[in-house]
């Protein structure tokens, strides 16, 4: 049992989907850092100065400290129940980043996996007139009727 889980791991493909999935999850940590370290405060400023990891409803407020809070991390720190579409609206858009950047990567390798159209080749064969029979392109005379062909 031990020989043939050693041949399963060590195929081809598995190998390969363990490396895809290491290096996917290092894609998507970068991917989320790209969303709220670069593309959100812009987003966030152009909008009004929102900062979308401070966008959240309280459902019910903290025993340590009352509402309002001044942001998200307050209200985890009062103990405040809370609903955090800003944190989703970011989750989003690293999904959606996330998603364009496979899809260009599959398009990239589906173009390399394209088999190039044959050129096409110059004719080695030619038709005899009388007999209508294939003959090499370089005869003289047609090996069926016996025909002369010319140059």
């Amino acid at each position: 049992m031990l020989k043939e889980f050693k041949e399963f791991a060590m195929r081809g493909n598995v190998v390969d989907m363990a490396v895809g999935i290491i290096i996917g999850g290092a894609f998507g940590s970068i991917v989320t850092t790209l969303v709220a370290q670069v593309l959100m405060p812009p987003l966030g400023l152009l909008i009004g100065g929102v900062d979308f990891t401070n966008l959240y409803i309280v459902l019910k407020e903290g025993v340590k400290a009352k509402a309002p809070y001044a942001a998200l991390a307050d209200a985890t720190a009062a103990g405040a129940v809370t609903i955090n579409y800003g944190l989703f609206l970011n989750s989003v858009i690293s999904f959606l980043i996330m998603a364009f950047a496979v899809f260009l990567l599959v398009k990239a390798i589906n173009m390399l996996r394209r088999e190039e159209k044959p050129q096409a080749t110059a004719p080695t064969t030619k038709e005899c007139p009388y007999c209508l029979s294939t003959v090499p392109l370089k005869a003289l005379r047609c090996p069926h009727c016996t025909s002369e062909l010319g140059k």
